[in-house]
């Protein structure tokens, strides 16, 4: 939830600026521009609209013209203009952009080092004019994206359609796709590609660091307009009604992997384990996963899958007999 407010603050935080640089726009040409969809948009500007700061009257409030039609910023409350930023908020901007620096795809890493360098210029001026002290130039620093970044960033700034070479964790296998791309997000601190899926007919989201080739295509993307609804499937597998589901039962000392892997919790038990329900893609996928965790995970359901675990179980122990022997 978070990770989709934090999203649309940003965005509404850059809805005035390119308003007033594109004064009368209509909503479908800003919509088709900003990659969301034309209902997301208005529903925005009535978000944005006489938002400001305290005193609420004339002269504090944003204040907005727009319909379908044509959309202009009457009165912007400030928010054109750079703000001063603490020392505290100078650092947290620094921190914040250098982690988007270590995930690939949010950013240009170049252009996120252009801005720490003038970031750390700013505030080291202003200690040297409290200190009295010379201030050294910074040198720029141009840092090498990964090219399936670049690749993928690109074809979101071109509007063109994608051909992914993807590692699918859950099915353990590779598979070669075509995608039209939507936006790229960040899920539990990893970035993700979502887009619209043309082989299985559905927005999905693909790991950064399971793209292993991407090319860019000469066709346009072409994703559906609910596709581009804000919250579009941003659940890692909410969406895929085609995957099996398995009920485990999670001794207390394995609970971890609640944090590693997607899980709905069902049941909390007062030893501190609990039942939960997870999506997959294959039974032999699966199946190792359980058995990498020894007596501490259980499988509850389906019985296809308990059975296909108890039988490597068994083949294993039988390995051991002849190695014993």
């Amino acid at each position: 939830m978070s990770n989709r407010l934090s999203s649309r603050l940003a965005r509404l935080l850059n809805l005035i600026p390119y308003f007033i640089a594109n004064p009368g726009i209509s909503a479908a040409e800003a919509s088709a521009e900003l990659g969301v969809s034309t209902t997301q948009l208005m529903n925005d500007l009535n978000q944005l609209w006489v938002c400001g700061l305290p005193g609420y009257g004339p002269g504090d409030l944003i204040d907005l013209s727009f319909s379908e039609e044509s959309i202009e910023v009457t009165f912007s409350a400030g928010i054109d203009r750079p703000l001063r930023l603490t020392s505290t908020e100078g650092t947290a901007l620094l921190i914040a952009l250098r982690s988007l620096v270590e995930l690939p795809g949010m950013v240009d890493p170049s252009a996120a080092q252009r801005a720490i360098a003038k970031i750390e210029d700013a505030a080291g001026s202003a200690a040297a004019r409290t200190s009295g002290r010379a201030q050294r130039p910074h040198a720029e620093v141009d840092i090498a994206e990964d090219p399936v970044a670049a690749t993928v960033r690109s074809a979101l700034v071109d509007q063109r359609a994608l051909r992914l070479t993807y590692y699918s964790a859950s099915r353990d296998a590779v598979s070669e796709r075509v995608v039209d791309p939507v936006r790229i997000v960040l899920v539990d601190n990893y970035s993700y590609l979502q887009g619209w899926c043309r082989q299985a007919e559905g927005v999905r989201l693909f790991r950064f660091d399971r793209i292993d080739n991407a090319t860019e295509l000469d066709e346009p993307s072409d994703p559906p307009l609910h596709a581009l609804d804000e919250d579009s499937s941003l659940e890692l597998f909410g969406t895929d009604g085609s995957l099996p589901r398995a009920r485990l039962f999670i001794a207390r000392s394995c609970v971890w992997m609640l944090d590693n892997y997607s899980m709905d919790v069902d049941v909390v038990h007062d030893d501190g384990s609990v039942e939960a329900v997870m999506n997959y893609g294959t039974l032999e996928w699966m199946s190792r996963l359980v058995l990498g965790f020894g007596d501490g995970v259980r499988v509850l359901e389906p019985a296809e899958l308990a059975s296909e675990v108890r039988r490597l179980a068994h083949q294993a122990l039988d390995a051991y007999d002849v190695i014993g022997s």
